[in-house]
């Protein structure tokens, strides 16, 4: 196994005149508060999206870095960045397969009045050439074309294989810099890859990229995997093995390849996840027709139950600050959501809306819990308050259901079951507006998926 990105992929960025013949006089990007635009922008239902320009990144001189030319990358890399900040449903851009190529020298000079006769709001520029040392040097700026300014200066030193990241990174810093919202396109995204006939399927557990870029699967599908949630330091899995009428929890090192056992039970066990500190684990298990909430410290050990109502507790989701958990029950009749704090006291029903709700998911930002409600045949995925206040759905279709969170709060996966016997699943993104809905690209079909914070 290669070493883990965070080891491979050094972050220039302030620092760009720091390297041989990258510009000098480097500035810290403007803080988010002196951004254009406000964190209300993304929240509101808008037709009107900012026309942003993105030519291939140039190159001082082509050359080719482990079987990559810098000229072709130039090109994928500006069409990463274009293609991120598309799905953040924010941005029109015009990617350069639509927009002139330019030159080394227009990476520090625009030629502005181009990109005004463009109608385009900013324009990104950028670089890519050899480091000298077998890697790769990656720059990228955001200006604004109306009124010439740099808005964002990003550079980074990388190995070849992590090019993809060097553009989800710079889409980060100019969403950040345009919205005020924080970052979150360089992410990956866990989810249980699916295949064979409904009733016998095939289920791997499968990471990639938050586009569907870098995609890879982790087990064989040997035996059936679900609910996988990546720990907070990015650097595991946990997971729900079954295998010979036994179901195992397991916590898979994405950096070693190899997993550790963390519990197993002869009973339907489910929905682990991780606590905010990455040391305690919660869990479902089904004893003598009885579901509750269990705690286990992530090496193991004797699990802590949580909850004792006669019925069905499922799904815990521990808050950003890790003091409550929100989970569902049937206590009242129907599955309803309620929350509860961590060692199970203070538990008090939330949803109080028509039909039935269930794997609520606490937002990282701590002001929203997202939940799947059903009801009239349909599954829809929605969002309220830790209150149970303000409850609005965001989703109208078929069978939407199981919401994880994007890193910063503001974009919703879940995944899609289509009608009929075949019953396909695929995994599809909204932001809270409700209006950007879309389609996540996978190569089988796609279930369980679970958004990972922002990597380091």
């Amino acid at each position: 196994m290669k070493a883990s990105l965070p080891h491979r992929f050094a972050l220039l960025g302030i620092a760009l005149g720091a390297v041989a013949a990258l510009p000098a006089a480097a500035q810290t990007p403007p803080t988010v508060e002196e951004s254009p635009r406000t964190a209300e922008v993304v929240a509101e239902v808008s037709t009107e999206r900012t026309v942003i320009a993105i030519p291939a990144l140039a190159t001082p001189a082509v050359a080719t870095v482990a079987g990559l030319r810098t000229d072709s990358l130039g090109r994928q890399i500006a069409e990463v960045i274009a293609s991120d900040l598309e799905r953040s449903g924010l941005y029109a851009p015009l990617g350069p397969g639509s927009v002139r190529a330019i030159s080394m020298a227009e990476v520090r000079a625009p030629v502005f009045a181009d990109w005004q006769a463009r109608n385009a709001d900013n324009v990104v520029h950028g670089f890519v050439q050899a480091s000298g040392t077998g890697g790769l040097i990656v720059g990228c700026y955001l200006y604004d074309t109306a009124l010439g300014t740099e808005l964002v200066r990003q550079g980074f030193e990388i190995q070849p294989g992590d090019w993809r990241r060097a553009a989800h990174k710079c889409a980060d810093a100019i969403y950040s810099r345009l919205s005020g919202e924080a970052p979150f396109f360089d992410s990956r995204i866990a989810y249980i890859a699916e295949s064979g006939p409904k009733g016998n399927r095939i289920k791997q557990l499968a990471i990639m990229d938050s586009d569907g870029g870098n995609h890879r699967f982790i087990t064989n599908g040997q035996a059936l995997a679900i609910s996988p949630r990546f720990s907070p330091d990015y650097k595991k899995i946990v997971y729900v093995s079954y295998l010979n009428n036994r179901v195992r929890v397991f916590i898979y090192d994405v950096a070693a390849g190899s997993q550790k056992l963390v519990t197993e039970s002869g009973n339907a066990t489910f929905a682990p996840r991780w606590s905010p500190d990455g040391r305690q684990i919660l869990y479902s298990m089904a004893v003598g027709g009885n579901t509750d909430i269990y705690r286990i410290s992530a090496e193991g050990g004797t699990p802590v139950r949580l909850t004792t109502a006669p019925g069905i507790d499922v799904g815990g989701s521990f808050s950003p600050d890790g003091k409550k958990i929100v989970f569902e029950s049937d206590r009242s009749g129907s599955q309803q959501l309620y929350t509860m704090n961590i060692d199970g006291s203070n538990q008090q029903r939330i949803s109080f809306g028509g039909g039935r709700y269930a794997t609520p998911e606490w937002s990282p930002r701590g002001d929203l819990i997202a939940f799947t409600r059903m009801g009239g045949g349909e599954f829809r995925i929605g969002v309220m308050t830790p209150g149970g206040g303000g409850a609005r759905m965001l989703t109208n279709s078929w069978q939407d259901e199981a919401p994880t969170w994007s890193p910063n709060g503001r974009v919703i996966q879940f995944f899609r079951t289509t009608p009929g016997r075949e019953g396909k699943s695929s995994l599809w993104q909204v932001d809270l507006t409700g209006v950007n809905l879309r389609r996540l690209p996978t190569p089988r079909d796609g279930s369980d998926p679970s958004w990972g914070p922002i990597l380091p």
